[in-house]
């Protein structure tokens, strides 16, 4: 488990971080969201034992951070942002020397360092100096030193930062499979990253705490959650006649694009579908939508809906 309880940090007059208390269970992949600046990274580093709180603790299955630092390391993997490295070295070397960093029993380091570049698809570049790779290489190296100890609990900091949609696609499939019995927390801008790997939601801003759901709960709370979006010809005119049913709260044009809101839960894209049969009208595109994550974010980070 980690828990963190009334966790500050301060630099001068300036608060990076406010009274964030939260606790998360093994099995959770916790997406941490906020704006540039909202204290992710410092929220992070905390509990890494990169940062000292100024007020507060951060406790990693009952050890506090800040008082056995150490202790409390040795259960993590960290990516850092940038994933800092030894650039002179060649990956095997780096990860090999992580490997013994990590305790890692002598006769296993080899199977270890192995076995992560396997999963990392490193094998390519496994002699190639770290300073010549690539961004996407570097972050897979980063993230490979943060998995080579099989940790309980790992912390990425933007861990698919860099990486072309395939690369993306595999880390994204690591982070599922080591979801099972782990508890992993990602700081990510990228919004569909949350909704494809994440089964909890946290949204900080200014260093608060604004929401705290699962992807679905926050997808819910759009405007566009259960609403029918179509392009068809003559637009305006299928807007008034649409406009007329019962299920239709409110219809926007927007672009070519039109959007029905519903004043029910249910029925509203039957009714749609029904209508365009009845009709004949010449739809090239038709869809009922969930929500929109990216609104539901903009909102509450601007204070627009409560958290």
């Amino acid at each position: 488990m980690i828990e963190t309880k009334s966790l500050c940090k301060h630099y001068g007059s300036f608060t990076a971080v406010d009274n964030l208390s939260f606790c998360v269970e093994a099995g959770t992949v916790l997406g941490f969201l906020g704006p540039n600046g909202a204290g992710k990274s410092t929220t992070m580093k905390m509990l890494t034992g990169f940062l000292t709180p100024s007020a507060g603790s951060a406790l990693v299955n009952g050890v506090d951070v800040s008082e056995d630092s150490l202790a409390a390391r040795m259960q993590i993997g960290y990516l850092p942002e940038g994933a800092p490295s030894y650039g002179e070295m060649t990956v095997q070397q780096f990860l090999s020397f992580v490997a013994r960093a990590r305790l890692i029993e002598k006769a296993r380091v080899v199977d270890s360092v192995n076995e992560v570049i396997e999963r990392l698809n490193l094998s390519g570049v496994k002699h190639q100096a770290i300073e010549t790779l690539s961004k996407g290489f570097k972050r897979r190296v980063g993230l490979a030193q943060a998995i080579i100890h099989d940790p309980q609990i790992l912390i990425l900091d933007e861990p698919t930062d860099g990486l072309d949609p395939n690369q993306k696609r595999e880390v994204r499939h690591l982070i599922r499979d080591m979801a099972r019995d782990k508890i992993i927390v990602i700081s990510t801008h990228i919004l569909e990253e949350v909704e494809a790997v994440c089964n909890r939601v946290m949204i900080i801003a200014q260093g608060k705490l604004l929401a705290d759901d699962t992807p679905h709960g926050l997808i819910a709370r759009s405007r566009y959650n259960n609403s029918v979006s179509l392009v068809v010809e003559a637009a305006e005119k299928v807007a008034s006649v649409l406009s007329e049913l019962p299920e239709v709260a409110k219809a926007e044009l927007n672009e070519g694009e039109l959007t029905l809101f519903p004043s029910q839960k249910q029925g509203l894209f039957e009714a749609v579908t029904t209508a365009i049969s009845e009709h004949q009208w010449d739809v090239s595109a038709l869809r009922l939508e969930a929500g929109r994550l990216d609104e539901v974010f903009r909102n509450i980070t601007r204070g627009e809906i409560s958290a």
